[in-house]
């Protein structure tokens, strides 16, 4: 018995590293899992990674900045699997200039993939979440949302803006039972944090051993922020809502 037996969610950004890590643990839980990503290869393999374990899953490509793609992509959840229980918005995207550097297209791209995109989603997926009785949204957001970093105006302005987005969603879907909440993990191994040390410029193996310098001395991996996910989904968090939880080897502290 899985943790989420029944449960029938969306996971956005799934071809690839956070996302990825959490539809597989979600689907390990018992969840039946709908993966979204422009990248279809990618999802092609998801999808049979899961089924080879025994569990469920359907793939969807989708630009998650086009609100017609975010509406077919809950139908698509609604019509395979009867409903929606549960979305992780993980759909992210980094450009490492300052805002100096940054184009008016690189801004707006930034923003429209990291915050448009959870307005969006969640602006199908909640009223079918609150007609099924409730439900769980989890956002990622990043440790530069909730302090500076050199290098990425856009980035640290998007995912702070998730944050308190999360916020804002939390208090106005309370009361139909749907909980929202955060998670932000510090530097994870993932594509995301390696196309940065190119952006940087930066030499790949002394960038990656810079982003271990914490605490816990080590570079995060996926799966650390997909088990903080789960927890967030599940029934064990079911009187948190509108909470940010920093997944990141103590960098933050």
């Amino acid at each position: 018995m899985g943790v989420l037996d029944g449960k029938r969610a969306i996971v956005t950004g799934a071809a690839s590293g956070i996302g990825r890590a959490t539809a597989v643990l979600l689907a390990r839980e018992g969840a039946a899992v709908v993966v979204a990503d422009l990248d279809e290869a990618g999802l092609g393999a998801l999808v049979a990674a899961i089924a080879a374990e025994g569990g469920r899953a359907a793939g969807v490509r989708c630009d998650v900045t086009v609100e017609a793609d975010c509406r077919r992509l809950v139908e698509a959840a609604v019509a395979g699997f009867g409903g929606l229980d549960l979305v992780v918005n993980s759909a992210g995207i980094i450009r490492r200039t300052s805002i100096v550097e940054t184009t008016e297209d690189e801004w707006d791209r930034v923003m429209a993939v990291n915050v448009k995109a959870v307005f969006l989603l969640g602006r199908h997926a909640i009223p079918e979440m609150a007609r099924g009785g409730g439900g769980a949204v989890v956002n990622i957001g990043s440790g530069w949302g909730l302090r500076g970093g050199p290098r990425a105006a856009s980035y640290c302005a998007s995912k702070g803006a998730v944050v308190n987005l999360t916020r804002a969603m939390a208090i106005d879907h309370g009361p139909q039972g749907i909980r929202v909440n955060c998670v932000c993990p510090g530097d994870t191994d993932t594509p995301l944090l390696r196309s940065e040390a190119g952006q940087l410029g930066e030499d790949m193996t002394a960038f990656l051993a810079s982003s271990a310098q914490r605490p816990i001395r080590r570079i995060g991996t996926p799966e650390d922020t997909a088990r903080a996910v789960l927890y967030l989904a599940s029934d064990a968090a079911s009187w948190v809502t509108g909470t940010t939880l920093v997944v990141d080897g103590g960098g933050l502290a």
